[in-house]
């Protein structure tokens, strides 16, 4: 079986004991790489004046992780310049708030060609790569320059905007456009998917007899669909063992007997807290009946806290909950605890099932996972209910079974918390009946394994004399002995 070889911006090193205390994306990539051997690659995190000239490596049960560090200027406009205050706005359908700077532009090819270099050392010509996310679109383009035919995957973790969106930013189509340097390119929903397919076409794609394939610049490029699954039943066992502990059973005693609303969110203005809280509110002020019946837990952890958007943000929160504390609360209730702190994901697990409600209410997210742990965190005996976002990317699979909202529409939303509320446990026990055999059908090893065949499928897995035809071709050997395009094969 060919070695997988996964890119990302972060990488989540296992502790010596094996255990992965990150959550998101470190479970998507550890799905990917636990049947098979693998390097993961990318940033260890850190910040150095003079970064090494190869990466650290760290072996875990049969996965090499692989990481560098950058220098300030790197992280700088690479990471909290192009990235977070460019690609992240303008892909979340905030142009309004992205800031373009040449220098931040230059410092992301820097990094990509980095990465490009360093993951040179260590390909093989019979690898598969597969890259997450927007801090990494051009890199298949910097590897083909390196003399790399694998082939190569990329996963937008976040949404694709329509083209006329992604035009407004400046020399788009040497960053989005990179993206058709990937063999397959792979979305959380059919209207990102369909977004990008556009984009493809202004640009000179055409549309091939797969509708699936586009032929761009001689190169072609398939596009498809995999909704990022949970870690279903486990994170099901995590949380059911939650519950049984002492600090959960505090928590949920420190409620009084009140039912418990729940929002988790990282502090992001992507999430519509404000909007949220704004809902709850008006729940309040319309429903008196629930004055001193509902506490609302509001888990906001504070995120890119150097940038000033974030930091208005945190202000007005802050600001938000002491007003509605202040409104409607007495000494003997808090009607909103707005928390900055992160838990763990087990604590996180033992919330969710204590909580009545969760409130995913996104103004825009590639596929928001709190839905789905929500939904697997739910005791099915007396379940809680999910309203959620039609702008989240999970709508697409929990339609069916949460309480869809527009998370711009305040009024509409206290109705839906109002009808959680009240709902009778027959149709809660539908609704979540519903979502969980999705989330069955889809958990994360279904994803990973969706995605990798669509990549390489399994008529077209190398041989290993085609391996060394190709290596052949590329004027390479292959073997014990190889020496990679810029360097040994130290992993």
């Amino acid at each position: 079986m060919s070695r997988l070889i996964v890119v990302s911006n972060r990488v989540a090193v296992p502790e010596a004991n094996g255990k992965v205390t990150a959550g998101g994306l470190a479970v998507a990539v550890n799905a990917a790489l636990k049947e098979r051997s693998g390097v993961w690659f990318g940033w260890s995190g850190r910040i150095t004046d003079v970064p090494s000239d190869r990466p650290a490596v760290t072996t875990r049960n049969r996965i090499k992780y692989a990481v560098i560090d950058l220098k300030d200027s790197d992280y700088q406009e690479y990471y909290n310049g192009f990235a977070n205050r460019v690609l992240w706005p303008i892909l979340h359908y905030r142009v309004d708030l992205a800031e373009f700077q040449r220098a931040d532009l230059s410092g992301y090819i820097r990094v990509n060609r980095l990465f490009a270099d360093h993951a040179s050392r260590f390909i093989q010509p019979d690898d598969v790569i597969w890259v997450h996310d927007y801090h990494m679109m051009p890199l298949a383009k910097y590897l083909r320059e390196r003399g790399h035919a694998n082939r190569i995957g990329f996963f937008l973790h976040i949404p694709m905007p329509p083209p006329e969106l992604i035009q407004t930013l400046p020399r788009h189509g040497e960053i989005l456009g990179s993206l058709a340097h990937f063999d397959l390119v792979g979305f959380q929903t059919e209207n990102d998917r369909d977004n990008f397919g556009r984009y493809l076409i202004t640009r000179g794609g055409q549309v091939t007899s797969d509708p699936s394939v586009y032929e761009i610049a001689g190169r072609r490029v398939r596009i498809a669909v995999f909704p990022v699954g949970i870690e279903t039943e486990a994170f099901a066992r995590r949380a059911r063992h939650a519950g049984r502990t002492d600090y959960v059973k505090s928590f949920r005693n420190s409620l009084g007997g009140r039912k418990l609303i729940i929002g988790v969110d990282r502090l992001d203005y992507s999430k519509g807290i404000p909007h949220r809280l704004e809902a709850y509110e008006t729940l309040l002020r319309t429903s008196p009946e629930w004055h001193d019946k509902v506490t609302f837990a509001q888990i906001t952890p504070k995120s890119r806290t150097e940038v000033p958007e974030y930091i208005e943000m945190d202000r007005f929160l802050s600001h938000k909950a002491g007003q509605i504390n202040g409104a409607f609360g007495d000494v003997a209730w808090t009607p909103l605890r707005y928390v900055n702190r992160t838990y763990s994901r087990s604590a996180l697990g033992g919330f969710y099932r204590a909580a009545n409600v969760a409130m995913v209410t996104p103004l825009r997210d590639g596929m928001n996972l709190v839905a789905k742990e929500f939904v697997a965190a739910q005791d099915p005996a007396d379940p809680g209910v999910l309203l959620l976002s039609q702008f989240a990317g999970a709508a697409a699979e929990l339609s069916g079974g949460a309480l869809m909202v527009n998370p711009h529409e305040t009024e509409g939303m206290a109705a839906a918390l109002k009808r959680a509320l009240d709902m009778p446990l027959d149709e809660r026990r539908e609704r979540h009946e519903r979502m969980m055999a999705v989330l069955r059908r889809n958990d994360i090893d279904q994803w990973a394994e969706t995605f990798l065949e669509a990549l390489v499928p399994p008529e077209r897995t190398a041989s290993p004399a085609t391996v060394m035809q190709r290596s052949t071709l590329l004027g390479m050997g292959h073997g014990a002995g190889w020496q990679g395009v810029h360097g040994p094969d130290f992993l």
